[in-house]
C-alpha cells in the first residue's frame, strides 16, 4: 500500500470517496442532493486541492482505499492561534473491506506532518465514537470551552 498526497488526477476518485463517506455518515441522502454534490465537488477539488485543502490517500495498487482531508484556514491571530493558521480534519474514510488495518492512523500521521510543515497552530476535528480512541492515541485532546458550538443554516438548496 502507498500513502501519499492526492493530486488533480485523483479528483474523480475523491468525489466518489467523499460521497461514500457522506452516505455512511448521513445514511440516506436524497438523489437531488447527491446529484448536486457530484456536480459541485469536482470544481471544489480543482480550486482547493493542494492550496488550502490537502488530501492524503492510501492506494492499494491503483485504487484509492482510504483518505483524509486537511482544510487549512487563516484567521486574525489571537492568544490560542498566534500564527492565525489552523487545520480541520475532514472526511477520514476507509473503504469497508480495508478497515482495521491501520490505514486511517497512517493517513492522520501524514496529515499532522503536513500541518507542522504549514506552521499551523492546531488541528481540530469532530470524532465519532468509533474514531475517538484512534485520535486520542495520536495526541488529539478533548476540547473544553466556555463557548457553545452553534451554526446558522442557510438553505440554498430550496432556492432553486
Amino acid at each position: 500500500m502507498t500513502f501519499e498526497k492526492a493530486n488533480t488526477e485523483d479528483i474523480k476518485d475523491l468525489v466518489e470517496l467523499r460521497i461514500d463517506y457522506l452516505l455512511e455518515d448521513y445514511g440516506e441522502i436524497p438523489q437531488e442532493k447527491l446529484s448536486l454534490l457530484a456536480n459541485n465537488l469536482p470544481d471544489y477539488f480543482r480550486k482547493h486541492l493542494n492550496n488550502d485543502l490537502f488530501v492524503f490517500v492510501c492506494r492499494n495498487e491503483y485504487i484509492i482505499v482510504g483518505c483524509c482531508f486537511l482544510y487549512i484556514s487563516e484567521k486574525p491571530s489571537n492568544p490560542t492561534f498566534i500564527n492565525g493558521k489552523t487545520g480541520t480534519v475532514l472526511n477520514v474514510y476507509t473503504k469497508p473491506k480495508f478497515r482495521r488495518k491501520g490505514i486511517a492512523g497512517k493517513l492522520i500521521k501524514l496529515l499532522l506532518t503536513e500541518s507542522e510543515i504549514n506552521n499551523l497552530d492546531f488541528v481540530e476535528l469532530k470524532a465519532t465514537d468509533s474514531g475517538y480512541n484512534l485520535y486520542k492515541s495520536l495526541g488529539f485532546e478533548d476540547v473544553v470551552s466556555k463557548y457553545h458550538s452553534m451554526k446558522y443554516i442557510i438553505d440554498n438548496c430550496n432556492k432553486f
